[in-house]
């Protein structure tokens, strides 16, 4: 994120609009934190306009680990079908954890909550164990959600992603939703497994934003 912060105001297509006032919602995906230029986007961002919501993206693992760590293993190979899912769900809640820190931290110092957590890597940790299990429609291996070893998304890991993000910003649940183009790509699936899967992958999506607790979506919790 640094080094678009970085780019000159004149030069900065993000800076310009930010400064229009007329910005409902930023999206950020850095990968690794501590990131400034998360809080000098939000305080430039509220500065004007002061109900700005600004959503940080939960990477899934690059290859399967938190190593947070610069420049990133692009090359490391990966088998993420041998994954071991425990250990990666154990990876990526800590992760999450590091970055809920990070992002109460700046909310309270901007006395309110204007960031906004997408839960992306705990959603497709959650797919990952449906497709061990063999309960996600047409998808038969990890591997199927990744181009390269060290975690470039496919089709279903995208479609997972963007509707974990329509979640937050547009605060209402994704179940229901068409079938997207991008499932066009799956040319070995068949159509009515495209259309359970889509069901699936919005209704883990559902699940997991409603279940954390900087998403503003957080379902309360009842006493029994």
């Amino acid at each position: 994120m640094q080094k678009h912060w970085d780019v000159p105001e004149e030069k900065s297509v993000v800076k310009q609009v930010l400064k229009t006032g007329k910005v409902d919602v930023l999206t950020l995906s850095p990968i690794w934190l501590p990131d400034d230029a998360i809080e000098q986007f939000v305080k430039l961002g509220i500065e004007h306009n002061p109900t700005l919501r600004i959503t940080v993206q939960e990477y899934w693992m690059p290859n399967d680990e938190y190593n947070p760590v610069y420049p990133l293993d692009t090359r490391k190979k990966v088998d993420h079908n041998a994954t071991d899912l425990g250990k990666l769900r154990d990876a990526t809640m800590r992760y999450a954890k590091d970055i809920e820190d990070y992002i109460q931290g700046i909310n309270q110092r901007l006395d309110k909550q204007s960031i906004f957590i997408v839960p992306v890597g705990m959603a497709a940790v959650t797919l990952r164990e449906k497709i061990v299990k063999g309960e996600a429609p047409g998808l038969k291996t990890q591997a199927e959600l990744f181009r390269d070893n060290w975690g470039h998304a496919l089709p279903p890991l995208q479609i997972l992603s963007s509707y974990c993000h329509f979640a937050v910003i547009y605060r209402r649940s994704p179940v229901g939703l068409p079938v997207p183009n991008a499932f066009k790509a799956l040319k070995d699936m068949s159509e009515d497994d495209k259309t359970k899967l889509n069901k699936l992958l919005q209704e883990i999506a559902w699940d997991t934003v409603t279940h954390h607790p900087l998403t503003g979506l957080m379902k309360p919790v009842t006493a029994k």
